[in-house]
């Protein structure tokens, strides 16, 4: 076999998704030779950020969308492992506005086959709960305490006094949960079942599934832009734009920078 029969060996490629345009726009913008992809109705960018090989799509908002989002970077473009950035809203105790929440492990709080099987049970898993990769999350948490400590040009200081890391379970499902009773309801019945939720979304777990499937690490990390309360759509837009989109970048990149 001549020099020219060999292929040079790929680097593994690093998928990045988000459910909102606005939380990825600053890593389009930093990409490197760029190009753009249009699969499945969705558009893809691949290139270099940070030194590594990744594709940034948009997951779209729910679980159904983010299922076919991520089985399309699996199938369509091997990706090697999967990281989600986004917003979340705060549904555990002391997890605030402002704090960061690194999944541990995901469950859809909107699954109920019973009586067929127990509530929140995947039906023919045999399991609740779907985990995030041990190794790609702890590279995660050290890049989100990282961002914490980060010092922001605008005025050197933390855009949440006091904010903080938190490790734990993350709850997906398909409504915007924005009302307190209705916050309260969903955090008492899951803590009835021994389900104690740091964040609730509506993506997360639809994804641990698919990479659960196809045997892809998966990581999450989420910004928490309100309480799941009566206040959860103020400002959301802003909080959205200013806040989680600048943590967004400087986790992708202290992560990237661990790999």
């Amino acid at each position: 076999m001549t020099s020219f029969d060999k292929k040079a060996p790929q680097s593994p490629l690093t998928a990045i998704l988000s459910a909102l345009a606005e939380e990825q726009q600053g890593l389009i913008e930093l990409l490197e030779q760029p190009r753009k992809t249009v699969h499945a109705g969705r558009d893809f960018w691949q290139g270099t950020l940070h030194g590594q090989p990744v594709v940034l799509a948009l997951s779209r908002i729910g679980k159904v969308a983010a299922a076919t989002t991520a089985t399309a970077l699996i199938e369509r473009f091997q990706v090697s492992r999967i990281l989600f950035t986004g917003v979340a809203g705060g549904l555990g105790d002391g997890v605030e506005v402002g704090d960061i929440v690194v999944a541990k492990d995901f469950l859809q709080h909107d699954m109920d086959a019973s009586p067929l099987f127990p509530r929140y049970e995947m039906p023919l898993y045999g399991r609740t709960r779907f985990h995030a990769d041990a190794a790609l999350t702890a590279l995660v948490q050290a890049a989100a305490t990282a961002t914490l400590e980060h010092s922001w040009p605008e005025d050197g200081r933390l855009a949440f006094a006091g904010a903080k890391v938190h490790h734990g379970l993350m709850a997906s499902g398909d409504q915007f949960i924005s009302g307190t009773r209705e916050s309260d309801e969903l955090r008492q019945s899951l803590s009835a079942a021994g389900h104690h939720v740091l964040a609730v979304e509506m993506e997360g777990a639809a994804v641990a599934q698919v990479c659960h499937d196809y045997a892809i690490p998966f990581a999450a990390v989420r910004t928490i832009s309100d309480r799941a309360d009566d206040n959860a759509h103020t400002d959301f837009p802003a909080f959205v734009r200013d806040i989680a989109s600048q943590y967004a970048r400087v986790i992708v990149e202290k992560f990237l920078g661990k790999l």
